[in-house]
């Protein structure tokens, strides 16, 4: 059997991480995180994780503060970033500097997502 993908999802709303957890966790091994604190952690104790996925809007710090934190530790790891709100100068600096790969909109698309994935795998 293929070993899943480890995708670490982080977000600070809990039905958020769920649904995720709920809509990726057949094709993928899903680790979840309240905080780009607690992603960092989770990053920390999980080498098998290659793909992060993160919201933007959190408290304390937000979804690009802990991609450059986990970046800068763990640089082969694929970062996404996913955003109910519009697309940011700062996102748009992200993506052009290549700190992440994709930005996503929420509601997300699961298709979107997966092929994005698959695409880099």
């Amino acid at each position: 059997m293929e070993k899943k993908i480890e995708i670490l999802y982080v977000d600070d709303e809990s039905i958020n991480l769920r649904l995720f957890e709920v809509n990726f966790s057949e094709n993928y091994t899903v680790f979840i995180a309240d905080s780009g604190f607690a992603g960092l952690e989770m990053l920390e104790k999980n080498v098998g994780i290659s793909v992060v996925i993160s919201d933007m809007k959190m408290p304390k710090m937000n979804g690009l503060e802990f991609i450059k934190n986990a970046r800068d530790k763990f640089p082969q790891k694929r970062f996404y970033m996913l955003t109910g709100f519009d697309m940011t100068v700062e996102i748009k600096e992200a993506l052009d500097k290549g700190l992440i790969i994709k930005c996503f909109s929420k509601p997300y698309n699961k298709q979107e997502i997966d092929r994005a994935i698959k695409e880099v795998s």
